[in-house]
């Protein structure tokens, strides 16, 4: 590795990106108040952090479904940022793209399983699946161990646990454990 290159997994900028999406999911999960009636699906987020933007060799367009750029371009948008997360999580589906500097693509995308190029095959023995994990989840841990991934976060419909994956590591909280950084006892 040459003295230029930059370790975005420990880099604080990089980090905080990271801590605002993972923040941001949980302000949605509890913001929500249906999780336990039956038959009911929640805001659903997956973001993906990424050191490069050439993304399209292991992600396809998610058809229509965007990221609003024209109200809310990067994660360091104070205004707009929650608003378009509470959004796209109740009214769009596929992963959201984020890169390095915060800048946020507008094209959501599904993130392509491991294993489909020669290339990728050693990736997955890097991946442990856990029993609570849903098709969402075995995507972002799957991403998260591409070498231009530094994390992914998701949120889930289905019973508002916040996820972040680095390496193919999981850091969940299920929904009572949100916001604990917070809480006074």
């Amino acid at each position: 590795m040459s003295d230029l290159a930059i370790e975005y997994g420990t880099h604080e900028r990089v980090r905080e990106i990271v801590d605002r999406l993972t923040y941001c999911a949980e302000h949605v999960g509890l913001a929500f108040d249906g999780w336990e009636e039956a038959h009911v699906k929640g805001p659903g987020l997956y973001f993906a952090v990424v050191a490069d933007r050439d993304y399209g060799d292991y992600a396809d367009p998610m058809g229509e479904n965007r990221w609003p750029r024209e109200s809310c371009p990067t994660a360091f948008a104070e205004d707009g940022f929650v608003e378009a997360v509470e959004t796209v999580g109740r009214e769009q589906d596929g992963g959201i793209v984020v890169a390095v500097d915060g800048e946020i693509e507008a094209q959501m995308v599904r993130f392509r399983d491991l294993g489909t190029r020669s290339e990728e095959t050693e990736l997955v023995d890097d991946v442990s699946y856990e029993p609570w994990m849903g098709s969402r989840h075995m995507s972002a841990i799957e991403t998260s161990v591409r070498p231009e991934v530094v994390a992914t976060v998701t949120l889930s419909e289905e019973t508002g646990r916040v996820s972040v994956f680095r390496d193919g590591d999981a850091e969940s909280r299920e929904r009572d454990e949100l916001g604990e950084v917070w809480r006074v006892e």
